[in-house]
C-alpha cells in the first residue's frame, strides 16, 4: 500500500485537499435539496402565506385554537408560539433545509421550507 503513496508529490496532496474541501462545501447544495428559499405557511390546508427567506418578518396565523406566531429570518424560519397543548411544532426549532416542516395539528397550522428543487424521502416517494 505504501508503494503508491511514495509516488504522490506535494502538488498531488494539494489537489486532493482542494477536492475534498469542494466536495464538503457542495453537500448542502447538491445532496440535501439545495438551499432554503421560501417558507410556505398553511392554515387549514390552504396556503396562508408564501414568504421569501431573505427578509426578516413576524407573522401571526389565525387558527381554531388561537394565533400561531411565526418568525422568519434570512435562511430559516420557526414557530415561536402556538396555543396547542403539547407544543411539538414550537419545539421543532429553526427549520433551515428544504423539505423540513413543523405542523401544529390541533391549531391546523403548518410551516414548510422549500427550495428550488423538490426533496423526496422514502415516505413521499
Amino acid at each position: 500500500m505504501s508503494n503508491w503513496l511514495a509516488l504522490l508529490r506535494p502538488g498531488d496532496w494539494l489537489v486532493l485537499l482542494i477536492s475534498a474541501i469542494l466536495v464538503g462545501l457542495s453537500i448542502p447544495t447538491f445532496w440535501q435539496g439545495g438551499l432554503a428559499e421560501r417558507a410556505i405557511i398553511r392554515q387549514e390546508g390552504q396556503v396562508f402565506a408564501d414568504v421569501d427567506l431573505q427578509t426578516r418578518r413576524q407573522l401571526s396565523v389565525p387558527g381554531p385554537l388561537g394565533r400561531t406566531e411565526i418568525a422568519i429570518e434570512p435562511g430559516r424560519a420557526r414557530i415561536v408560539s402556538d396555543p396547542s397543548p403539547r407544543q411539538y411544532c414550537v419545539r421543532q426549532g429553526w427549520l433551515v433545509r428544504p423539505g423540513e416542516i413543523a405542523i401544529c395539528a390541533p391549531n391546523r397550522v403548518s410551516l414548510q421550507i422549500s427550495g428550488r428543487t423538490k426533496v423526496y424521502d422514502s415516505i413521499s416517494y
